[in-house]
């Protein structure tokens, strides 16, 4: 009996160690769904895998909640943000002030807006009308989640920027992390490399890091503050992302000549 000489699956190689966060985030809801024998199990899988996400990181929002509600974190909070306030060099303020515009609100409206209106004109409908969803929920389930909790914000040290609303969840943490995010994963989908993805999310990391850092170094947030936005964040975002896939693949069962961003670059090397 002749050996068999196929080359082995792609998919069954090993893979380097920088290629697991790509394969993470734009392959597990795909792998399930390929492996699905018709179109309303991959859709379900789909479906139940990003609601599973959602759900992950409302629960762990909901366990910081109550211990923020509780006062449990008060004690951890208030010693971080104490040796912050009295261990920054007024240069490193300077820097967190320009670093957290970056999650503003004017300047994520205006971010999204110029992608959104590029992804549109580039006939990539399904991922502008993700990241205008995307960006509105958080808003407005930010709003919601700031008022029911009503935290104030910390007074330990003199704030280095102005802030209005109530402290949990970071408003700047939760918007960073669903917006950014969601760009990120929108520009990686459509890279044909897969160093590039990785980078695209690391860039998309780092910056997230970074505007949560700020709101701490200007004193306007306590650590449980930033740690629930991006979680609650992240979790918003990856329900999204899981959306967008059901729509992409319904749209090239019935739509299979529309060219679109809905149709997967090509993965020589992924």
């Amino acid at each position: 009996m002749l050996p068999n000489l196929r080359a082995p699956d792609r998919r069954a190689q090993t893979r380097g160690n920088l290629s697991i966060p790509a394969d993470i985030l734009f392959r597990a809801l795909r792998a399930s769904a390929s492996r699905a024998q018709t179109l309303r199990a991959a859709l379900g899988i789909v479906v139940l895998v990003g609601a599973g996400v959602a759900v992950l990181g409302t629960w762990a929002f909901a366990e910081i909640a109550s211990h923020v509600r509780a006062g449990r974190t008060q004690a951890f909070d208030e010693r971080i943000l104490t040796w912050i306030g009295q261990n920054t060099p007024p240069v490193v303020e300077q820097v967190m002030l320009e670093i957290t515009f970056l999650g503003t609100g004017s300047v994520v409206g205006v971010m999204v807006g110029i992608v959104a209106l590029f992804l549109w004109l580039t006939r990539h409908k399904y991922s502008a009308a993700l990241l205008l969803v995307a960006t509105a929920g958080g808003l407005v389930l930010n709003s919601v989640l700031k008022a029911g909790f009503d935290r104030p914000r910390p007074q330990l040290f003199t704030w280095g920027t102005h802030a209005l609303t109530s402290s949990f969840p970071s408003g700047h943490a939760m918007s960073a992390a669903a917006v950014y995010g969601t760009i990120a994963y929108l520009a990686a989908r459509l890279q044909r490399r897969r160093w590039a993805r990785v980078l695209t999310l690391l860039a998309a990391a780092v910056l997230i890091v970074l505007i949560c850092l700020s709101r701490l170094f200007l004193g306007v947030h306590y650590p449980s503050d930033v740690i629930a936005g991006v979680i609650i964040g992240l979790a918003w975002a990856g329900f999204c992302m899981a959306t967008l896939e059901v729509f992409q693949k319904f749209a090239a069962r019935h739509a299979p000549q529309i060219l679109d961003d809905e149709q997967e670059p090509e993965r020589g090397d992924a």
